[in-house]
């Protein structure tokens, strides 16, 4: 069920009724109505990985219970590597069986050993890669003594199911949601309004300005062998602002919706194309993600503790392996290796936390030197996303060496220019907008909360508008696929 469909228009006012109108004397009828919609929710897409969020909520239930009581090292690290391997195993079996698979072929018809192996047509459980790094953080935090396991499994299947951010984040630690399905919700009608807000600007950025995009990011890559290099750095950029607004309005409509329900979600992006360098980019993009390597893989591998062989290493740990989680390709693994190779300069130097505070904060425009910062880390940013995007790495090459040739003299030509025209003056006020809020949780927290009402009501009519206007290119989530 896509946050963007009449299913989730007609799905959400009913449970949000149940919820507030009909269960509301019962906290544990409320976890089981949240149970019952999360899992409508997954199943309205396909019913049948219905069975591994409920194998893996039992597994990881039961895994913890057993760490409760039991005091042996030995076996406290057998249950935590059961649910690591149960879950890791879904994960990559579901995700990257055929990516080994033809690698493993490839590799030994480079030696002259011809294998015959047939690949599976496997399909890929939405979200499996968010919830499976979510429950997993139940069973480490539980491991490490930081949680207290829970006895209450309705709580705890709602925790893994929760439906606003189930099938692509954020990716939720069981410290900070599941004490929340243990306390008494009371309707807060500041907190509803606000989450409304969050959801009306989340619904902008995928609908008017990723959806928008995608068409001619598409148009561009899937045909980049036709088109001269200004043309596909148009391209880059169209799919560097639609995975942003595609991504990073879901996270928008997912912790609206939760708040809708009283629930608080972690910020999974603030403002990350803001950013004056790598590492500010990082802290900024994907926050759950990042964080979740960082603690539960950066950190135990020693961080950036040891020397430089030792700081150069987990970087490229945790930055290929980020880039692995979003899908069993190269491109994704290259990626992430360069990504690595923007940010080891800063830690090797340690620069990396230079940029803590929000750029200008305070100041309505960035000076000079925080301008050109956050051109050339918005360019870097843009030029790995190719990578992201292609098919595969000779695509990716061909691409970027279209864009180092005289061709990028050239004017770009592609079909449906003045079209594109349109968006690229869209993105451009979806700039403004995004600037002049950045220093909120959301752009639209704030802007418009002193003003007479009857302009704030515009605005939030403006954006409903421009909604329904563009809203004829559905699209289905990116991170639906990883």
């Amino acid at each position: 069920m896509l946050f963007n469909s009449l299913d989730f228009a007609i799905f959400l006012p009913i449970v949000f009724i149940l919820y507030w109108f009909v269960v509301n004397k019962s906290l544990k009828l409320q976890n089981l109505l949240i149970v019952a919609a999360s899992y409508l929710f997954y199943g309205w897409w396909d019913w049948r990985f219905l069975s591994l969020i409920l194998f893996s909520t039992i597994v990881d239930y039961s895994v913890g219970r057993k760490l409760r009581s039991e005091e042996n090292q030995t076996k406290r690290k057998a249950l935590l590597w059961t649910s690591i391997l149960v879950n890791l195993g879904f994960l990559g079996f579901f995700k990257y069986y055929n990516f080994f698979l033809d690698n493993f072929i490839t590799a030994f018809s480079f030696f002259g050993k011809n294998i015959s192996a047939n690949s599976l047509n496997i399909i890929l459980p939405v979200g499996i890669s968010f919830y499976t790094f979510q429950t997993l953080s139940y069973t480490i935090d539980v491991y490490k003594r930081k949680l207290e396991p829970t006895k209450d499994f309705i709580a705890f299947s709602a925790f893994v199911s929760f439906f606003p951010q189930l099938v692509a984040g954020p990716i939720e630690r069981a410290t900070h949601l599941l004490p929340q399905f243990y306390k008494k919700r009371t309707f807060d009608y500041s907190k509803a309004v606000d989450g409304m807000r969050q959801i009306l600007w989340g619904l902008f950025k995928k609908v008017v300005i990723a959806d928008n995009c995608a068409e001619f990011a598409n148009q561009i890559f899937n045909n980049s062998a036709d088109m001269n290099g200004s043309t596909l750095v148009l391209g880059a950029v169209f799919f560097t602002f639609q995975i942003y607004g595609d991504f990073s309005g879901y996270s928008d409509i997912a912790i609206g919706t939760s708040r809708l329900f009283g629930f608080d979600l972690m910020q999974n992006f603030n403002f990350p194309y803001f950013s004056r360098d790598i590492a500010e980019f990082w802290r900024r993009w994907h926050i759950s993600l990042s964080t979740w390597f960082r603690d539960y893989l950066y950190i135990p591998l020693g961080g950036s503790r040891g020397g430089t062989w030792m700081k150069v290493r987990n970087t490229f740990i945790i930055f290929i392996v980020s880039g692995f989680w979003h899908g069993a390709n190269w491109t994704f693994i290259v990626w992430g290796a360069l990504n690595a190779i923007y940010f080891l300069p800063l830690l090797l130097t340690k620069n990396n936390r230079n940029n803590l505070e929000t750029v200008a904060k305070g100041r309505y425009l960035p000076n000079f030197k925080e301008l050109s910062l956050m051109l050339l880390t918005f360019g870097l940013t843009v030029f790995a996303w190719i990578f992201f995007r292609a098919e595969n790495i000779t695509h990716a090459l061909d691409y970027i060496s279209e864009i180092f040739s005289t061709s990028i003299l050239e004017v770009p030509q592609f079909s449906k220019r003045a079209e594109a025209v349109t968006v690229l003056k869209l993105i451009c006020v979806f700039l403004l907008i995004e600037w002049f809020g950045r220093e909120g949780q959301f752009a639209i927290e704030k802007i418009g909360l002193k003003w007479n009402r009857v302009f704030r009501l515009l605005m939030y009519y403006s954006i409903i508008f421009l909604i329904v206007w563009f809203g004829g290119k559905e699209q289905q989530f990116i991170y639906f696929q990883f």
